[in-house]
């Protein structure tokens, strides 16, 4: 089994859907089993922070998804995350052992 971990910010989109959901779409389409995202506190990347506090409200936090599933369905969807996520982000792929 192998992990894919995609690292954006919250507020990243592409033709004005956020990237997240499109990801999300993709995922779906190609069967995947399962994703989860999260949305984190703060951080910081090539392109700078990613928070900005407006009265107590977090906005454009860093956000990771995380999926697992079998080599051969993820290859066939990483060239479209690719493509989503472009320079916004990161996407890694590592192999995991499951218990």
């Amino acid at each position: 089994m192998y992990q894919v971990i995609i690292r954006i910010k919250k507020n990243d989109s592409v033709k004005g859907k956020r990237i997240h959901k499109l990801i999300l779409d993709v995922l779906k389409e190609g069967k995947i089993s399962g994703a989860t995202v999260w949305t984190g506190v703060s951080g910081y990347g090539k392109r700078g922070k990613s928070d900005v506090q407006i009265e107590g409200i977090t906005i454009n936090m860093p956000m990771v998804i995380e999926v697992v599933d079998e080599l051969s369905k993820l290859e066939k969807i990483l060239p479209k995350i690719k493509e989503f996520v472009d320079d916004n982000g990161l996407v890694t792929i590592h192999e995991v052992g499951m218990l």
